[in-house]
């Protein structure tokens, strides 16, 4: 499973990295997290709020911060 943060490194960006890696953990996945900072390439996946989360390519959270509980439901 491929996970990507995007975001420009803002406190709510981390907090959203930060309640991955969480989630990641609890469900024991094997899971690489990737922060994107580059505006270009979040741009890309259509992302015009951050932070967001994108799962195996696909947005799954856009401008706001899901709770790793929640992020647990999405992966």
């Amino acid at each position: 499973m491929e996970i990507k943060v995007l975001g420009p490194g803002c406190k709510n960006c981390k907090v959203l990295e930060e309640n991955t890696k969480k989630a990641v953990q609890a469900l024991k996945l094997d899971a690489t997290i990737e922060k994107v900072t580059d505006m270009k390439e979040i741009i890309g996946y259509g992302v015009m709020r951050t932070p967001a989360l994108v799962v195996d390519g696909t947005v799954k959270v856009m401008g706001r911060v899901p709770s790793p509980e929640e992020i647990k439901e999405l992966l």
